[in-house]
């Protein structure tokens, strides 16, 4: 079942969306779902010091099937568990992509959130990125809400086999979802959805972005520097620590809902993606890549704060009955490792 449904053509693409009082409906291709939720509401309060709330589990998970092509959500209920969905899933490919370098990369300075593109170098980490994944299927596309995110996905798949156009959801209101309407169904079947989330954005570096990192240091020690950067609980001025960072792109990453982000459909939440079979690539940044990482792998705070990951470079997980396998290595997988399953399974080089 689980060869089947990478073979299933999904034929995501831009979502149409008639907004009602109790929810809101999607068709991805010949496929809808039904969303109960309201809009959606967020309080980043990334200046307030102590970190974000606690998060609370959040009802519905996206369910697939080979033998129809309707999508049904699930409620959980107190006999239905979470770790229960998990276990039964079927196989599906998580790929991590961090941003080729950006201009502020190459300057030397501090980034964050401010929405700053790829270098000439960047775009040709991003292709290079695709040319690795090219034989990975991919269903589903999450990025940040940031441009040099949103280009290295971009880019990577213009190098992949299926040529599929990775098309942006836009749901801002009721007009540009209707103004992003696409009316051909052969259209649809050739497109993936690509959904943009600031939860996914890279950790805000308060009052160091824009500053050189080495007058930074020089100015304020490099031991400060060093503990802004690398530490895990403690933010620079008026800015977010990792661990912030990772309150916010763990609960975007799973089937959850944090009280700073109430309400957020569970078909723009990543896991139950993968719960239902459908191959997602993620498209972001180092921080918020490590926080989600940390998550994968289980890492301990003090192991998420060496990690490092390298510009460009794809990281492939395979989610197989409840648990995420990691292919590649983080700091830099080689080109054989990250096409070492596919070559193993019929399944994945035949896509």
């Amino acid at each position: 079942m689980a060869t089947a449904r990478f073979h299933q053509a999904l034929g995501t693409a831009q979502s149409h969306q008639n907004l009602q009082n109790s929810g809101s409906h999607h068709e991805f291709g010949n496929a809808s779902l039904k969303l109960i939720s309201k809009a959606f509401k967020a309080d980043v309060g990334l200046s307030i010091r102590g970190g974000y709330s606690s998060c609370m589990r959040k009802s519905g998970v996206i369910q697939a099937s080979t033998s129809q092509t309707s999508v049904q959500p699930v409620s959980y209920s107190p006999n239905n568990s979470f770790d229960e969905l998990r276990r039964k899933s079927s196989e599906a490919a998580l790929i991590l992509i961090r941003h080729g370098e950006s201009l502020w990369n190459e300057k030397n300075l501090f980034t964050g959130c401010v929405d700053v593109p790829l270098t000439k170098k960047g775009v040709e980490e991003a292709i290079e990125a695709g040319k690795r994944i090219s034989n990975i299927p991919v269903d589903m596309i999450y990025t940040s809400a940031l441009i040099r995110a949103q280009m290295t996905a971009m880019l990577a798949m213009t190098q992949h086999r299926r040529k599929k156009v990775p098309i942006i959801l836009h749901n801002e209101n009721e007009q540009a979802r209707e103004w992003g309407r696409i009316f051909s169904e052969d259209t649809k079947k050739q497109s993936i959805p690509v959904v943009t989330a600031w939860q996914l954005n890279e950790r805000m570096y308060g009052e160091l972005q824009g500053l050189n990192k080495q007058e930074t240091a020089d100015r304020f020690g490099k031991e400060k520097v060093h503990e802004w950067r690398r530490s895990y609980d403690i933010p620079p001025p008026n800015g977010e620590s990792l661990e912030m960072c990772a309150e916010r792109a763990v609960a975007y990453f799973k089937d959850h809902v944090c009280m700073t982000m109430p309400l957020i459909p569970s078909s723009h939440m990543i896991e139950p993606q993968l719960l239902s079979g459908k191959n997602v690539m993620i498209a972001a940044h180092g921080n918020s890549l490590r926080s989600i990482i940390m998550y994968l792998d289980k890492l301990t705070s003090q192991e998420v704060i060496n990690l490092e990951l390298s510009t460009g470079i794809p990281m492939l997980y395979i989610f197989k009955g409840g648990k995420f396998i990691r292919r590649g290595s983080p700091a830099g997988p080689t080109e054989a490792g990250v096409y070492a399953y596919t070559r193993a399974c019929d399944f994945w080089t035949s896509y």
